[in-house]
């Protein structure tokens, strides 16, 4: 199975979704183990906060492998991943990465834009930051 991916014209997100392997540890914690992603680990005090947890790691190894450019590993099928426990469940986590990148990608992109000279004039007379302006109007266009 590879990672589920779509992409919706007005939406725009992206899903990636992974087996992991969940371990219901001693303490009654649970870890969790992405064997797709370099054995990546994590864990959660119970079930509800591991799989959060995961959700995050996932997310976040995600990310900076396709910001750094490295190849997006396929996920195993569900039936085919190996668990060295008979107690530990394997599920799928699916990460939204657009939702992630609006979270932790806060890095700024120069756009060139062209107005009218007397709007210019008027926003310097009023000390408008124009990035910001821009910024609020297209996540407000956008409903981001």
């Amino acid at each position: 199975m590879k990672p589920a991916t779509r992409r919706r014209k007005k939406e725009g997100y992206m899903n990636y979704i992974y087996p992991a392997v969940f371990y219901l540890e001693d303490d009654n914690r649970f870890s969790v183990i992405f064997p797709d992603l370099n054995d990546l680990a994590t864990y959660g005090d119970n079930l509800a906060d591991a799989f959060a947890m995961a959700q995050e790691a996932c997310g976040q190894y995600l990310f900076t492998a396709l910001r750094d450019g490295e190849p997006i590993p396929s996920a195993t099928p569900l039936d085919a991943v190996k668990k060295d426990d008979d107690a530990a469940f394997v599920n799928l986590v699916c990460v939204n990465l657009d939702e992630y990148a609006r979270a932790y990608d806060d890095k700024a992109v120069k756009k060139t834009l062209s107005i009218p000279a007397w709007l210019n004039t008027a926003c310097e007379n009023y000390g408008i930051n124009y990035s910001k302006v821009l910024k609020d109007a297209l996540i407000a266009k956008l409903q981001v």
